[in-house]
């Protein structure tokens, strides 16, 4: 049986190349519906770091943002068309957004209307290690970030909604794949 997944990229570079690979290797080994929705900032930065043609080629049903609700993936989410959505990964932005209810992208309405759906939501936070990381940049360049305490308060608050899985690996999304596909054999 298909397990179908509502992909949510956003303007997050951290880990976004890794994400991919994960996704592909993901499709190649399970029966896998993927569709893709980029935030407009996501659209952005996948096309910064050069993978918006690659990403398209390995998953032709990606979408663009053009407000909260277009396209209508809460509708989709709503009626049960996805086995869960992922966000991977996410920045901080996103992740202050959910924490905090407030729902005016595609993305943080998706996730908000799939917690009220009771559809599982699983959330890959960029930032959420105390002190400084080191991200690759367009071009393999390394530049380094000091994580700030309201973004790491952000994620810890995420942790305890419910409905929300906060992923500190994007690997950990093969197991979440692998689980999810075992519970659909056993319906």
């Amino acid at each position: 049986m298909t397990l179908k997944i509502a992909w949510g990229i956003t303007g997050c570079g951290d880990h976004l190349k890794e994400s991919l690979e994960i996704m592909k290797e993901l499709t190649k080994e399970y029966d896998l519906e993927v569709k893709v929705f980029l935030s407009q900032a996501g659209e952005m930065v996948v096309k910064w770091y050069k993978l918006f043609n690659e990403l398209r080629t390995t998953f032709p049903g990606t979408y663009s943002e053009k407000s909260p609700n277009l396209p209508f993936l809460v509708g989709d989410l709503q009626l049960g068309k996805y086995d869960f959505l992922l966000i991977m990964p996410s920045t901080s932005n996103t992740v202050g957004k959910i924490a905090s209810g407030i729902s005016d992208t595609l993305l943080t309405n998706a996730a908000a209307q799939a917690m009220k759906a009771r559809v599982p939501v699983y959330i890959f936070p960029a930032d959420q290690i105390r002190g400084e990381i080191t991200t690759d940049l367009p071009g393999g360049k390394k530049l380094t970030l000091t994580m700030r305490d309201v973004d790491i308060d952000a994620v810890d608050k995420l942790r305890r909604m419910q409905g929300i899985t906060v992923l500190e690996d994007p690997a950990e999304i093969g197991g979440i794949v692998k689980k999810h596909i075992e519970s659909k054999k056993l319906d």
